[in-house]
């Protein structure tokens, strides 16, 4: 079962900028969750209508499966000092390499060589946990090695911060709002957004409903906000990101479209799975995991997903590009300078969109 949308055309960069202004993109998350808007957009058509989360109930259909990310993020943002002279050090980590091996961004990395030590915790005479930078990354990053008494992820809570995405300046009173209500494993150093508008009990009523709820597991990395510096967006190399799929999702999944319903993809990130593992596998699913690097752009082939719920993303963004191969790119922009016109919030803490055939 193969779809294909818009006509095959060579794209630029250029091609998927769009107006902006800076006062809507949301810094902070609404009080409820699923009372964000949503704009439904028809693939085909172009046609859209406005709505609340909490409507995505009227395009769903018995027998349809949603499928979510249960990655959790990681407390990611570590400060701490340097023994020798009591700077200040932050290290984001990036991916866990082996034992208590992680690949970071360290600043300042100047000062951050090989062999050099960082302490973190109130007191720099008896730190919480200490660090050993034991390797250097061709991009600037580097690998450090922890050291601690305890259980690493405990002292993780205790010491880092949430990795909140650049273009948010705010503050965030409460870390649970930038994980999703079923974030369960750890690995991830950006959310899944598009899921951060769920709540229990919205499952709950699509579970009602006769709708399928699915779990896969996508770790997202910073790479997710790096930006595609190429006008030939060929030539863009897109990042690497760790997924999981069990066999019992899978033959869910397998079910629900042997018997007509649809599979409906809870944000890129799940997006970015299913089609990995359908084109691995000529269009079936099956128990998988790996690293993905696919880059889903105007031309590409969908092998499972028949509608998704995304958030809005960055101009230019491989992102953009991804939704714009599913609805053509026309289409994606004319929504989007609705959604400005229209005063929707932006990106990670902002609204939603429900895009179908």
């Amino acid at each position: 079962m193969r779809y294909h949308y818009g006509r095959r055309k060579k794209y630029t960069l250029s091609d998927f900028d769009y107006d902006l202004p800076e006062a809507l993109i949301a810094q902070t998350p609404l009080k409820q969750r699923d009372a964000s808007r949503l704009l439904a957009l028809n693939a085909k058509t172009g046609g859209y209508e406005d709505k609340h989360f909490y409507d995505i109930l009227d395009y769903l259909n018995p027998g349809d499966a949603i499928v979510m990310n249960n990655s959790r993020v990681l407390p990611a943002r570590l400060h701490g000092a340097r023994p020798e002279t009591g700077g200040h050090a932050e290290v984001l980590l990036l991916r866990q390499d082996h034992g208590d091996v992680w690949e970071t961004l360290v600043k300042p990395a100047k000062k951050s060589p090989v062999g050099s030590t960082i302490v973190f915790g109130d007191d720099i005479e008896n730190p919480i946990m200490t660090a050993t930078v034991v390797g250097e990354l061709e991009h600037g990053g580097r690998y450090i090695e922890f050291h601690y008494d305890g259980i690493f992820m405990e002292l993780l809570d205790q010491l880092g911060e949430m990795p909140l995405p650049p273009y948010i300046k705010e503050k965030l009173d409460d870390q649970e709002r930038y994980q999703t209500v079923y974030s369960k494993v750890d690995g991830s150093a950006a959310a899944p957004t598009a899921g951060l508008h769920w709540t229990p009990e919205l499952l709950d009523r699509v579970r009602a409903k006769g709708v399928k709820t699915v779990e896969l597991t996508l770790h997202v990395g910073l790479g997710t906000f790096r930006p595609v510096d190429e006008e030939n967006i060929e030539d863009h190399k897109m990042h690497s990101e760790f997924y999981q799929l069990s066999q019992e999702a899978a033959d869910e999944l397998n079910s629900v479209r042997k018997h007509g319903g649809r599979i409906i993809a809870t944000g890129t990130t799940s997006i970015r799975t299913l089609e990995t593992i359908g084109t691995k596998f000529n269009g079936d699913l099956t128990a998988d995991s790996g690293w993905t690097d696919i880059f889903i752009k105007p031309g590409y082939n969908w092998t499972v997903v028949d509608a998704f719920i995304t958030n809005f993303h960055l101009p230019k963004s491989t992102l953009v590009m991804l939704v714009a191969a599913f609805t053509g790119r026309d289409n994606i922009l004319n929504a989007y300078k609705h959604a400005v016109d229209d005063q929707y919030r932006f990106f990670s803490f902002g609204d939603a969109m429900f895009i179908h055939k």
